[in-house]
């Protein structure tokens, strides 16, 4: 990348200046600009040394995000230039597992989680073909080191120290396929993959994206529940595509800046359980019935959209991946002390009748630090009604998920 007097790099999900860059985790991206008394020397990768005069865009978080990373950023930039001779030092720490990484999800997310700086390890596991996905990202000048992991008896030492667990792992839909066509496949994927997690690194966080993640979170709960390892606070299902869609489909209606909107998205992960609630939308906007119902219609359909277009070729993958990738860098920022990282995620809860929800959670070093339920309140009369309908089928596929388990223990 050349370099000028004000240069300008993007890193995907974010751009983590010290261990302690703390953009916060909203959906929309921002531009945060610091300037010093010299212009950048020399940049590799993610690695800048000596000061820094930059304008850094990421697609992941809002403008609001600009005066905590200012406030959080200029104090140190300051108590840096007049310690030492170098300025911005991206600090690698973490270790991160993607399970099914040679699939059409798994490579891409590879990809934007190895330009991470928060990154120190990333282990790509699947059942063939994966060593090919790592020599060739190996190659880029991220901090991470790769590792390629094939079989299941190279799956424990996947996961032995890993921070952060991302499983993609399945077959995907295909037209005329439901998610729930997918479960009996999937679910075994999911089931034999969790067993590892809770040998390996039960601290670890777990997202699930292997649909239908309706049932597929509590099949994973219960496999750590028999395992005796269950923290409800870190295993999540990664809804994040729901926000992301209904983030763009909403701007585009409307015609704002996608950086403005941020569009909460509760219930579940399939049909008509995944409930945009456009009540809530910031900015403020208006719409009409019409509108709301044919939104919500599209994001709910937008899964078999990608299906259709694709006509037998796949399903959402690249957008997938960049949600997914979205949702680990937020379990990163967390995890590193970011104390201002908020996100849409399919978990047990207690906000409805239901013991598993989507919604809007505050992450922390721990997992989840707190459900946020102000999205559920004041919601419009179309909202309420839709709210109420997706309950019996989100129930019954929580229900099969754990009835799954039940009549297969898992091993010892």
């Amino acid at each position: 990348m050349a370099t000028t007097s004000a240069t300008t790099f993007s890193i995907g999900s974010t751009v983590s200046f010290g261990s302690r860059g703390n953009p916060l985790p909203q959906s929309k991206p921002f531009v945060a600009r610091f300037t010093s008394p010299n212009s950048l020397a020399s940049f590799s990768g993610l690695k800048a040394a000596t000061y820094v005069n930059c304008e850094s865009e990421s697609s992941f978080f809002g403008k609001e995000s600009s005066a905590a990373l200012r406030g959080s950023f200029v104090p140190k930039a300051q108590k840096a230039n007049q310690k030492s001779q170098y300025g911005l030092q991206p600090v690698a720490s973490y270790k991160v597992a993607i399970l099914g990484a040679a699939g059409g999800i798994g490579q891409p997310l590879a990809l934007l989680i190895k330009m991470s700086p928060l990154v120190s390890a990333l282990n790509l596991y699947d059942i063939a073909n994966v060593k090919g996905v790592a020599a060739d990202l190996s190659h880029c000048n991220t901090p991470s080191q790769v590792q390629d992991f094939t079989g299941a008896s190279e799956l424990g030492n996947c996961l032995k120290g890993v921070n952060v667990v991302v499983i993609p792992a399945g077959v995907p839909r295909k037209p005329g396929m439901t998610r729930d066509d997918l479960f009996n496949i999937n679910a075994n994927i999911v089931k034999t993959l969790v067993e590892a997690v809770a040998d390996n690194c039960p601290d670890a966080f777990i997202h699930i994206i292997s649909n239908p993640v309706n049932s597929t979170v509590p099949i994973a709960a219960e496999v750590l529940k028999q395992k005796g390892v269950y923290d409800p606070k870190k295993l999540f299902g990664v809804t994040t595509l729901d926000v992301v869609r209904a983030n763009t489909f909403v701007a585009q209606k409307k015609n704002l800046k996608l950086i403005d909107v941020d569009v909460p998205v509760v219930g579940g992960h399939a049909g008509i359980t995944i409930l945009p609630l456009l009540s809530k939308t910031k900015p403020s906007v208006n719409f009409t019935n019409e509108e709301v119902e044919q939104l919500t219609v599209r994001i709910q359909n937008a899964g078999t959209e990608v299906v259709e277009a694709k006509a037998g070729a796949g399903s959402a993958t690249l957008s997938m991946a960049y949600a997914a990738a979205r949702f680990v860098e937020s379990s990163l920022r967390a995890l590193d002390g970011d104390g201002d990282v908020y996100e849409c995620s399919f978990v047990q809860s207690d906000l409805t009748d239901l013991p598993f929800f989507a919604s809007r959670i505050k992450l922390g070093r721990k997992g989840i630090e707190a459900l946020i339920p102000s999205d559920l309140s004041g919601l419009s009369e179309y909202e309420e009604k839709a709210l109420e309908a997706l309950k019996p089928e989100l129930k019954a596929s929580i229900e099969k998920g754990i009835a799954f388990v039940q009549k297969q223990p898992v091993t010892a």
